[in-house]
């Protein structure tokens, strides 16, 4: 073995190289000893080959510019990377294969350490913040959606309940001299379970008990079989995470469509239920500003702004972690050809993408202005002004500004102290 064999194993270690296609291992492999290129400079060709892919853009066997110093060949494939990934994105030829037509669940049900309610695992006062409390019901979801950081902190595959959550719903005491806003959508899905191991009863239970909060629900299902059948706390409401359909069926794997996700919150309203949307993320790609005013002229055709609590946006933003995982997936996705730039050390779209897509979303719904509570979700304080006209000063403003308007719809008192 030569030296540059052992550096060549040596540096695919901690790279994508064994996910590309073998023609394309082969080919690097043969360039790489052709112009010995140094660990760093194979680590952006295998990164960059890997993305393509995943992209279902040009592979890098195609655009390799050839007869030139390895220099020169690492700039020119830069340089088409680049520009793939700051163009808007194209589904039109988009063909996301690597799919499961169902998601294989093994359920495991434990007594867990702790509790699971607390604050907003992204709160950060670098952004915009309304203070949510989480409530971790259930761990891992099971739609797949491309862009989700669950997958970062579960097992996709392992879902876990807490055999002894009831009980500690039950123990739970909460301040009655303050409004509590509580969400059980981040560490799972809200509804796609339903009411295994009695998760419904105990939430249900629980919003009856504890007339001082807002107990949300946040879901991308249509299985509202539990909420139809019993009587539901005035003091629950229930959001829609709602995309276009070209990003549902493209990146939103196995979840609900948006017909099926809009006829729901519509029979949940006609029950009485208040209902709320989420359009986070909004993603960029080419006639997204038609597509996302498309679902947004069907909510308020659908409607009435007195049965809606909010509307909220945000858009795509990661963290190391969740881009780390997102590449050494097997499947097909565009969701990382995007431009990055940073978000209070994380990565998402420049400032003036997000203006322009909050300002469009927020025009587009001018008819429900002072009738639904309209919020930004984790981001920078001046969108606020540039999108919506207004701000808010802190983070505590915006969670009692939030707060107060949600008990106003659902007819609970609110207390703030």
């Amino acid at each position: 073995m030569n030296t540059y064999d052992e550096k060549f194993k040596s540096s695919i270690k901690s790279t994508y190289f064994t996910k590309l296609q073998p023609e394309q291992q082969a080919f690097i492999r043969t360039k790489a000893y052709e112009h010995k290129f140094s660990f760093q400079q194979l680590r952006l060709i295998i990164e960059m080959a890997n993305d393509f892919e995943m992209w279902g853009e040009q592979n890098i066997i195609d655009i390799w510019p050839e007869h030139m110093h390895a220099k020169v060949i690492l700039q020119r494939i830069t340089k088409i990377y680049e520009e793939v990934k700051n163009r808007p994105n194209s589904y039109a030829q988009f063909n996301p294969s690597i799919l499961r037509s169902e998601q294989k669940f093994k359920f495991v049900t434990k007594d867990k350490e702790g509790f699971g309610l607390g604050m907003c695992p992204v709160a950060s006062e670098e952004t915009r913040c309304c203070n949510l409390m989480t409530l971790d019901a259930v761990e891992s979801c099971g739609f797949d959606c491309s862009y989700c950081t669950i997958q970062s902190f579960y097992k996709q595959d392992k879902i876990t309940f807490d055999s002894s959550f009831t009980h500690k719903l039950e123990n739970l005491q909460l301040d009655k001299n303050r409004t509590y806003h509580i969400g059980t959508g981040q560490s799972s899905d809200s509804l796609m379970w339903g009411n295994k191991e009695g998760v419904l009863d105990a939430l249900f239970d629980f919003a009856r008990r504890n007339e001082n909060i807002i107990l949300e629900f946040k879901t991308k299902s249509d299985n509202i079989k539990y909420f139809l059948e019993n009587d539901v706390p005035k003091n629950i409401i229930c959001t829609w995470s709602l995309n276009t359909t070209t990003i549902i069926e493209n990146e939103e794997h196995l979840a609900a469509s948006l017909e099926k996700r809009i006829g729901s919150a519509r029979a949940l309203a006609d029950k009485g239920v208040i209902v709320g949307f989420h359009f986070h993320p909004i993603v960029e790609y080419e006639n997204y500003l038609q597509e996302y005013k498309e679902v947004y002229d069907t909510l308020i055709q659908t409607f009435k702004p007195q049965e809606v609590s909010l509307v909220s946006m945000g858009t795509l933003t990661f963290i190391k972690p969740v881009i780390q995982k997102l590449r050494q997936r097997n499947f097909k996705s565009k969701i990382l050809q995007m431009p990055f730039d940073d978000a209070a050390g994380k990565a998402s779209y420049p400032m003036e993408i997000k203006e322009e897509m909050f300002s469009h979303a927020y025009e587009s719904f001018k008819p429900w202005h002072g009738k639904v509570f309209f919020y930004l979700c984790m981001e920078d304080h001046s969108l606020w002004k540039k999108c919506f006209g207004y701000e808010y000063n802190t983070n505590a403003d915006l969670e009692r500004a939030m707060v107060s308007s949600y008990c106003q719809k659902t007819g609970t008192d609110y207390i703030y102290s």
